[in-house]
């Protein structure tokens, strides 16, 4: 009898054992996850489990690369809600909501899918998509749920930043608070649509960072991005949504985009096998004129020149004592004041990120003759430009007011036209 106890408890730890070391990248409903388990995607990039940030005790479930040695979170389910002790419990219910549990009671995070199914599971995909869909659909359209709708800190491949435009929905991330505390903190980073959309890094509510307008080749304020070599990135504008997306050129090489709460910038690293750790690829903002409005309105800033603040072409100091002492918040009023009614022009300045978006109005069809004429019979129209660089030109973008937070480059950037009275534009367009 006791021969027989021993060999079904041998047969039980062989059974759990050769269960535990079989990498599973789905839970469904019979199942649940503790403290200890993990998933892990299908082709063991990413895994899914619970960790403790940093020097912190506190327990938060997340998913992080599964072959690098380094832990590397990308995406915390529970960021303002730790569990701080070791009986977190992960399952998912017949109505397909999530449930993330401690001491099998008080729910701590929780993900309601919109649909019902019979059988819903959950699944750790290979992009580091955590997703709820029907056992027997894998499509993504029909997904109940997914981890990519509700981004932490971090940016991965084939994940959408920006604005479902049917329901308002914002997909954007926010910076962890510091390393040892993934709740948010104030850095955020997404899409911003007034007249025409472009990507803000904000600080709580200040505008810090901002991408320029969508050229259809890039975005203006950082224009040499599209030959870097290890991604591809596009921003889809339509009548439903408007995003931010990136793809790699090659899928062997691991590459995110994470925001720095601590230095106030966002980062691309990109995984070095050879070191073994993570290198620095780029980042935001990389220079003085990239930080918002550093020059005040109407200003051109340019890094190759002292000072960096210029005014515009045909402007002057609006207060020419602050100017001098180095001040430039103020900055540029129009040199000769604009006369709506005998005619104004436009003088064309090259190589610029285009200003802030904020007082703008946008259309994807006019070319650019009707879009001057268009500026020209509105008097509070201050400049113009094509929207879309590609294929010789199109679209209108028009800027009303002050310009705000112009960048100069040395090569390639975007030609902006900016309203002059007629005497002063003598070379006017």
């Amino acid at each position: 009898m006791e021969m027989g106890f021993y060999f079904y408890t041998a047969c039980c730890f062989l059974v759990i054992f050769s269960k535990a070391s079989t990498a599973v990248d789905t839970l469904s409903q019979s199942d649940s996850l503790t403290d200890g388990m993990t998933l892990v995607s299908g082709d063991g990039s990413f895994q899914l489990g619970f960790f403790s940030p940093g020097s912190s005790k506190n327990r938060y479930l997340g998913i992080w690369y599964n072959n690098i040695p380094m832990q590397t979170v990308v995406w915390v389910a529970n960021r303002v809600n730790p569990i701080n002790d070791s009986t977190g419990l992960l399952k998912i219910q017949s109505n397909g909501k999530i449930l993330l549990q401690v001491q099998n009671k008080t729910a701590v995070w929780c993900a309601n899918s919109t649909a019902r199914v019979d059988n819903p599971v959950l699944q750790l995909l290979d992009s580091g998509n955590l997703v709820v869909r029907d056992g027997k659909d894998s499509e993504p359209e029909n997904y109940l749920w997914q981890s990519f709708d509700y981004p932490s800190d971090t940016m991965l491949p084939g994940m959408k930043i920006g604005i479902d435009l049917r329901t308002g929905f914002h997909r954007r991330l926010a910076a962890w608070k510091n390393w040892d505390d993934p709740s948010p903190g104030d850095l955020t980073f997404g899409v911003e649509f007034h007249g025409s959309p472009e990507m803000v890094l904000r600080k709580g509510s200040e505008k810090y960072q901002r991408s320029g307008l969508w050229n259809g080749d890039g975005f203006s304020g950082t224009p040499k991005l599209r030959l870097n070599p290890i991604f591809d990135y596009d921003f889809i504008w339509n009548d439903n949504e408007v995003y931010y997306i990136y793809s790699l050129k090659n899928k062997s090489v691991m590459s995110r985009f994470v925001l720095n709460q601590t230095q106030s910038v966002r980062q691309r690293y990109t995984w070095n096998p050879e070191a073994q750790t993570w290198m620095q690829f780029s980042m935001m903002p990389s220079d003085y004129c990239d930080k918002f409005g550093r020059c005040g309105p109407n200003v051109d800033c340019d890094g190759n020149k002292l000072p960096t603040c210029q005014c515009l072409t045909g402007f002057r100091p609006r207060r020419l004592d602050r100017w001098n002492a180095s001040d430039y918040t103020a900055g540029c009023i129009h040199s000769e004041p604009l006369n709506c009614q005998s005619g104004d022009g436009f003088i064309r300045i090259g190589k610029v990120k285009t200003p802030d978006t904020s007082n703008s109005w946008v259309n994807q069809t006019m070319n650019l003759k009707e879009c001057r004429a268009k500026c020209l019979s509105n008097c509070s129209c201050m400049a113009y430009t094509n929207v879309y660089v590609t294929r010789g030109g199109s679209g209108c973008a028009m800027w009303f007011g002050d310009l705000l937070d112009i960048k100069q480059f040395q090569s390639d950037g975007q030609d902006l036209y900016v309203r002059m009275s007629a005497s002063e534009a003598g070379t006017a367009l």
